[in-house]
């Protein structure tokens, strides 16, 4: 019974071990740490819906040839798919009657000026003549307009008319760099514009989102731009770094949770939408505190929480009430109870209690 007769002979509140009991405890010094003040939140990895498109046929038509497949990656103006139009085709021949039908009225109008200049026709003649090249000049340049919004180029539609051919092929494009992230085109399937579900889906991955949800007490925390990281279950290890770029406007009823948005950084392509993931959103600037091992920190059986502090004689361990706050990388931050610089007991706090208060030996 020899630590009971230790206790005994020190204040109500210190115990003093001998050398053998004292081996098997371990001190450490109380240091000051950069405690983050943050939230932990829970969710998933989703596309960027800002960068991420469906590509739709401008058109009525029949696909000819899907030349991408899921999962493929792809360049901004990268062919996707190919359809046949009647629209387009339309379109090709209005051009070539539209040049046609300027040739003719250019032609026309020569004539009526040399017969004018003769005398040979009357001014209305005439005026008709300049009126009708005039029409035919603007009808030319409609038609040339309508090629372009199917995407021809000025180059492309001067062949058109120079060879008087036709392409029954219209050629859609991606608008954006990135990853085909659905596909539904096939040769031969009547596609439309709008009509879900699009041909092709395209989904830029430099930046992905966070979609979390935050329990109702965290929300008033949380603000949009604040700094958050994330770790991935998937990818062990990796940190991921964005910011807050949306908060919910309302609290689900039934869970009693705030939807919040995050946009990270996705430069490697590793993540990937529905990967879930844990997200640590900063609340706060970070702060200097003291902190000490989480092994010393004892929760005694009422519920506060203590510390033994070593004093002058390394054998004598005093017990102190603590005020916990954050705990960060295994380190607990302390509020209340002890300071920078002292020394505690960490591996064996819990034997200390046990002697102080079970008379343990």
């Amino acid at each position: 019974m020899a630590a009971v007769a230790a206790v005994a002979a020190q204040p109500a509140d210190t115990v003093k071990l001998t050398d053998s009991q004292l081996h098997s405890i371990e001190v450490a010094r109380v240091s000051e740490r950069r405690f983050l003040q943050q939230r932990e939140a829970v969710g998933n990895i989703d596309f960027n819906e800002n960068a991420s498109v469906q590509v739709f046929s401008p058109y009525q038509g029949r696909i000819i040839h899907a030349y991408v497949d899921l999962g493929d990656e792809v360049k901004k103006d990268q062919l996707l798919f190919t359809i046949e139009s009647s629209d387009f085709l339309a379109a090709e021949s209005s051009l070539i009657s539209a040049d046609a039908t300027l040739a003719q009225t250019n032609s026309a109008l020569a004539r009526a000026k040399k017969l004018y200049a003769d005398k040979a026709i009357d001014q209305n003649d005439y005026e008709t003549a300049v009126a009708n090249q005039q029409s035919a000049e603007g009808a030319l340049k409609a038609a040339r307009d309508a090629l372009a919004i199917f995407g021809r180029t000025p180059a492309q539609i001067d062949h058109i008319v120079a060879t008087r051919e036709v392409d029954r092929a219209l050629m859609v494009k991606s608008p954006i760099t990135g990853r085909i992230t659905a596909r539904s085109a096939a040769p031969g399937l009547l596609v439309q514009p709008g009509n879900a579900p699009a041909p092709y889906s395209v989904a830029d991955e430099s930046t992905m989102w966070m979609i979390a949800d935050i329990p109702e007490t965290d929300t008033v925390e949380i603000k949009v731009g604040a700094p958050v990281s994330a770790s991935i279950l998937a990818l062990p290890g990796r940190v991921f770094a964005g910011k807050v770029t949306a908060v919910g406007a309302a609290i689900d009823p039934n869970s009693r949770r705030l939807s919040v948005r995050s946009e990270i950084k996705n430069p490697t392509r590793e993540l990937r939408s529905g990967m879930f993931a844990t997200f640590l959103i900063q609340t706060g600037e970070p702060v200097q505190s003291a902190g000490v091992p989480l092994d010393g920190v004892v929760r005694e059986g009422d519920g506060t929480l203590s510390m033994w502090v070593v004093g002058t004689d390394p054998h004598v361990f005093t017990h102190r009430s603590v005020k916990v706050g954050l705990q960060q990388d295994g380190y607990d931050q302390i509020l209340e109870g002890v300071n920078p610089g002292e020394s505690i007991a960490v591996n064996g706090a819990i034997f200390l209690s046990n002697i102080l208060y079970g008379g343990a030996t």
